[in-house]
């Protein structure tokens, strides 16, 4: 979710094209269309199909310009014997462009190319004037590059900086946010998607230190959870989790009505943040 100079609110989702919503006050959001109502041609060598589905946009808004970054996965494609003269190789790869629009409304974005691309051999918001991209594999752990302020583009290698050691693996959708002097990783951990059958949790681990976005130069420059253990070696604090008829919230969760959208405040007064 970003909000532009005039105080509005978007959020673009997971869908074909890549679903926009904007709000007057983050409560009440209207479907105003797609980023791309045309389809997005470049992505179908990752998806494996003709106009198919984008995943979890990100968006930010600087100097009068929407930023749109999304990842395109093959493996949404649940059976490899349904993608004709494909082989496995090329089957597991996914990739991130991004895209900038000076309206942020529908089919008013320019794509500007790929940022980043992985593949079966693989495995894999900061202040200032360097940008970083953070990136999600799932199974792998969580990485992150620099990105070229004026092209939106890398401009290193991949580093990871947080790892699972237990359910598969499973961890995702990152977000670093800096409050104080703490730079915070937010991570999705186990599995979306399931309905009221989702496991879902939002976990965290912060650091002091911004090199901890551009390689672990040393043991104690990374992100350690609350315990002091690093993300790096399976730690990660528990913000949110299941609870009463909510099984998922982070960006979105579901209960027996179906799935919905939800935003909390967090307050990071004690200096780990925690659901108002």
């Amino acid at each position: 979710m970003c909000k532009d100079s005039s105080g509005k609110y978007f959020v673009f989702s997971t869908g074909v094209g890549l679903e926009i919503r904007t709000s007057p006050d983050r409560v009440a959001f209207t479907f105003v269309g797609l980023v791309w109502p045309n389809g997005a041609s470049w992505t179908d060598p990752f998806t494996l199909t003709s106009n198919g589905a984008l995943w979890v946009p990100d968006c930010y808004y600087a100097n009068g310009l929407y930023y749109a970054a999304s990842s395109f996965g093959s493996q949404n494609v649940r059976d490899i014997s349904d993608v004709k003269g494909t082989n496995r190789s090329d089957f597991f790869k996914s990739a991130i462009f991004y895209a900038t629009s000076s309206t942020g409304l529908p089919g008013s974005f320019t794509n500007h190319g790929l940022v980043t691309s992985t593949s079966s051999s693989n495995n894999y918001n900061v202040n200032g004037s360097k940008w970083y991209l953070s990136l999600g594999s799932f199974w792998t752990g969580i990485k992150v590059e620099s990105v070229s302020p004026s092209t939106g583009l890398s401009t290193s290698s991949v580093t990871s900086i947080a790892q699972r050691t237990a359910s598969g693996g499973a961890i995702e959708a990152s977000v670093i946010y800096k409050h104080g002097s703490f730079y915070y990783l937010f991570t999705s951990w186990d599995l979306c998607c399931q309905g009221t059958s989702s496991t879902y949790n939002i976990r965290v681990g912060r650091s002091t230190s911004r090199t901890s976005l551009i390689g672990v130069l040393s043991p104690t420059s990374g992100f350690v959870d609350q315990a002091g253990v690093a993300l790096t070696s399976g730690g990660g604090t528990l913000v949110l989790g299941t609870h009463g008829s909510v099984c998922v919230l982070r960006n979105d969760y579901y209960t027996s009505l179906g799935s919905f959208l939800g935003i909390n405040r967090l307050d990071f007064s004690s200096g780990w943040p925690a659901v108002v």
